[in-house]
């Protein structure tokens, strides 16, 4: 059985593997309850991107391409929206 982290829910959200993604989420939050990055990504997937499908798959692309700390940086700033 996999650690559920932060970082594997990432890679769920990445492979577009929603509510697997959620769950993790919400179980990172059930013993962390002040987790803002949980937090921050449940509301993300609760439906802000639904709006933006497209934008989606643009910023999968670009994550896998990320080659200078500027490219994440701007990588993460979207993630927080």
């Amino acid at each position: 059985m996999a650690v559920k982290t932060l970082t594997l829910a990432s890679i769920y959200e990445l492979q577009g593997l929603r509510s697997e993604a959620m769950e993790i989420y919400r179980e990172i939050l059930a013993k962390e309850p002040d987790n803002i990055d949980a937090k921050l990504a449940l509301a993300r997937l609760n439906g802000v991107r639904r709006k933006f499908e497209g934008v989606n798959a643009q910023m999968r692309e670009f994550f896998i391409k990320i080659d200078s700390p500027a490219e994440f940086a701007e990588f993460e700033r979207w993630l927080a929206f």
